[in-house]
């Protein structure tokens, strides 16, 4: 099977064109128009891949390997080993999981005395050519 190559897809015009939304997590209302204020764009699949870093298997009823096994790792000695698992269960919770993004690097930061790892995800979201980069720090709460 033949791929047909479409150079108008690959436009500025088509970049911007590419449109991604999603709902505010805590559902805040827009004050004026009372309607549920959107995420857009880059916001929205930074918050989609947030989520899919907070959901562990079997969270999700009928998706029983939807998410990674992340919080697992917060309760691990902080070792290179546990670091390296978390840096690979991420990487491959975003391939799976994420089809709007293509992952440039994904940097875990140890941070002993917090109990904490920093996490900074770089990646292009599809038809924008510019990168995005995602950081947010995972700790343990009991």
């Amino acid at each position: 099977m033949a791929q047909v190559f479409n150079a108008d897809l690959f436009t500025p015009h088509a970049a911007q064109s590419s449109y991604y939304s999603d709902f505010f997590t805590n559902f805040t209302a827009h004050p004026d128009l009372s309607d549920l204020v959107i995420k857009k764009n880059e916001d929205a699949v930074k918050q989609a891949i947030r989520n899919l870093l907070m959901t562990n298997k079997y969270e999700r009823p009928f998706q029983p390997s939807f998410g990674g096994n992340i919080r697992n790792y917060l309760f691990e000695p902080m070792s290179a080993v546990t670091q390296s698992g978390l840096q690979e269960e991420i990487t491959s919770v975003i391939t799976n999981y994420e089809p709007r993004v293509r992952l440039i690097s994904v940097v875990v930061t140890p941070y002993v005395e917090q109990n904490a790892y920093a996490i900074t995800i770089t990646f292009y979201i599809l038809n924008i050519t510019t990168p995005v980069t995602l950081q947010t720090i995972l700790y343990r709460v009991r």
